[in-house]
């Protein structure tokens, strides 16, 4: 299976997907353990793809994404964002606006609490 088969399976059998450096519970970068951190702290069931342990799959999902940097978020098969995009979303409600769209179940009162932080 390449790299695309393999990516395009990932994001479409899975309902949320972050491919990151490192692992959800264990983070390799500040990008990815941002983006880890508020899905973690909103309770999201997602998988996580440790790009650091493939070359072809850090490489193909830049190209699959047309997206040049890692971690990249996937809801439902569509791709969201990086962690600037992700963090914008997250402090403006337009994440909780997308899981509610996508049937995502994730904690209300912990992403109110991120944006009560940050406000």
């Amino acid at each position: 299976m390449s790299a695309e088969d393999t990516i395009k399976e990932t994001v479409t059998s899975n309902d949320v997907v972050l491919f990151m450096k490192g692992t959800k519970s264990m983070p390799q970068c500040g990008f990815s353990s941002r983006v880890a951190g508020v899905l973690n702290f909103m309770g999201v069931e997602y998988s996580d793809v440790n790009v650091l342990a493939d070359e072809e799959i850090r490489q193909g999902i830049k190209e699959y994404s047309d997206w040049p940097t890692i971690p990249q978020l996937y809801v439902k098969g569509e791709f969201v964002g990086g962690c600037d995009i992700i963090t914008e979303m997250t402090l403006s409600g337009e994440l909780d606006q997308l899981f509610e769209k996508e049937g995502v179940s994730y904690d209300k009162e912990a992403a109110d609490k991120i944006r009560e932080a940050n406000a």
